[in-house]
């Protein structure tokens, strides 16, 4: 009897081995095979920035007055941005790596109208303080067309000089500022997701410093008929 005993217990020692303990957890199963990640093409590496072609740097914008109190509050935004437009392009020579081939073009549509114009694609700069030092930072937003645009931060440096904190380009599906947080939406290539880059000030390297990079659901996700746009122009 023993003999017919025991293959049975051998048998319900099987078939429980994946119990872990008393709490009930059991064995996943077979989760296949882990592979360590693939690198491709690891011998090619691209080559560094040359001078000036670093986007999203800080730079001073040349050609413009020292602004008196520190502030961009007064400011007249279309010269700003024409000055650093001008002056990006020349660096550029086409490139697009500082500024899209576009955009010179785009801003010769503006005036000297208030507001730039009707035909003016610059959109109306915000003051918004990012710095924490008390004095307003001027956001503005060059739409190069109908979907891609050219988003730009400037401050007033101790000295008086106009400078450009954050430079970068993109499909603005939404900007936020709070505090000291810029945070820029764009759509992704999955409907149900947008990408979240939230940008603080950086005061040892003068610029916004991208800190955080995040995915978050789409708005309009639940309503299959108004998907968030892809990606890309």
């Amino acid at each position: 009897m023993r003999a017919r005993v025991l293959p049975v217990l051998v048998a319900l020692l099987a078939a429980t081995a994946g119990c872990a303990d008393t709490e009930g957890l059991r064995s996943g199963g077979d989760l296949g095979v882990v592979h360590a990640p693939q690198t491709l093409w690891k011998d090619h590496r691209p080559a560094p920035p040359g001078a000036g072609q670093a986007p999203g740097r800080a730079a001073v914008v040349p050609g413009l007055a020292p602004v008196p109190g520190g502030d961009m509050r007064g400011v007249d935004v279309l010269d700003v941005v024409r000055a650093d437009i001008t002056s990006d392009t020349r660096q550029d020579g086409g490139a697009g790596r500082l500024v899209d081939p576009r955009a010179a073009q785009r801003l010769a549509l503006c005036t000297d109208d208030p507001g730039g114009g009707p035909d003016c694609p610059l959109r109306p700069g915000v003051l918004h303080d990012l710095t924490g030092n008390g004095k307003d930072e001027l956001i503005i937003a060059l739409d190069i067309d109908d979907r891609v645009s050219e988003l730009r931060v400037y401050t007033v440096r101790d000295d008086g000089r106009i400078a450009r904190i954050l430079a970068r380009r993109g499909v603005l599906e939404g900007v936020e500022v709070a505090a000291e947080h810029l945070a820029v939406r764009e759509p992704t290539s999955n409907p149900k997701y947008i990408s979240v880059s939230d940008y603080v000030w950086d005061p040892e390297a003068g610029l916004m410093n991208l800190s955080q990079l995040t995915l978050d659901d789409c708005p309009t996700s639940a309503n299959p008929a108004v998907p968030c746009p892809a990606s890309g122009p």
